[in-house]
């Protein structure tokens, strides 16, 4: 079984950029490699089917939970990349968690929902599908029943999610979510954490906070020494996780063309050059 950490970079779950052509970011600045964890649901094309069939089936909170587990369980079934990464998020949640602690298992809109609701599934624990407006719905483990929540009744929640970086999707939805039914988030397990301070936020709550990955050097070199990424692309690698925005300001005096370039790709990028260029990033 090849582990989670292999099948981000078979699936371009983490894409790492050549030398020359850093990544642009929603926040205006630039880095090396770009993250969409819900590629490991096997595909890019798979994982992009499943958010338009969630974005079709949404409004119908009651019935969604059952149609996303007929989906992803057949995935898991007959897809060996997500079988191989659910079959390592179930061992690693018995190896660090005391299962029989857990009460009900949660996950948020939309993301969260590739891999929560077949972890509930698996481990026979009733499923909390928590929306943006803060509704939720519950499901036992078969997801054969489904109701509106009304309370949690001091339930111990654990909550899936698919990417840490803050932690400000719990901070602002989930943690309030359950709370307010008089649930207890007791632990986080994320695929992915970025290293950003999420999990220490989420421990200064009092929530113990488990990844399977974690986006650091130990990461890239193993991508490297499988053959996964060059050694160019592992140096940018390294000096923007030594120096983020040094690394990059260094890059952007060496390159001035790319900004340039940029400017003129399509609406999006021009977009958010315009952001940094405004921010001043880099010294621009």
């Amino acid at each position: 079984m090849n582990n989670l950490k292999s099948h981000l970079f078979e699936t371009n779950a983490v894409k790492v950029c050549h030398g020359d052509k850093p990544f642009w970011y929603t926040s205006g600045k630039i880095g090396p490699y770009f993250i969409n964890t819900h590629f490991v649901y096997g595909s890019e094309e798979d994982a992009a089917n499943f958010l338009s069939f969630i974005d079709e089936n949404k409004d119908e909170k009651l019935n969604l939970p059952k149609k996303l587990l007929d989906k992803v369980l057949n995935q898991y079934e007959n897809n060996s990349i997500f079988h191989d990464v659910v079959t390592e998020m179930i061992e690693f949640i018995k190896s660090n968690i005391n299962v029989d602690e857990i009460d009900c298992i949660s996950g948020g809109e939309r993301r969260d929902w590739y891999f929560s609701v077949i972890a509930s599934y698996l481990l026979e624990k009733p499923h909390l599908t928590i929306f943006k407006d803060l509704t939720s719905v519950e499901s036992d483990s078969r997801f054969e029943n489904t109701k509106v929540t009304t309370s949690l009744n001091g339930k111990k929640v654990l909550h899936i999610a698919d990417l840490m970086n803050q932690a400000s999707s719990y901070i602002r939805a989930w943690i309030p979510a359950i709370q307010d039914l008089g649930g207890e988030l007791v632990w986080s397990l994320v695929l992915v954490d970025r290293m950003q301070g999420g999990k220490e936020r989420l421990e200064d709550l009092g929530i113990r906070a488990f990844s399977i990955a974690q986006i650091d050097e130990a990461l890239f070199e193993m991508a490297f020494e499988k053959g996964m990424i060059d050694e160019a692309q592992l140096q940018l690698v390294r000096n923007f996780i030594a120096d983020p925005d040094g690394s990059m300001e260094k890059f952007v005096k060496e390159h001035p063309e790319f900004i340039e370039n940029a400017l003129h790709a399509d609406a999006k990028t021009a977009g958010r050059v315009k952001l940094c260029i405004d921010s001043h990033f880099y010294g621009l």
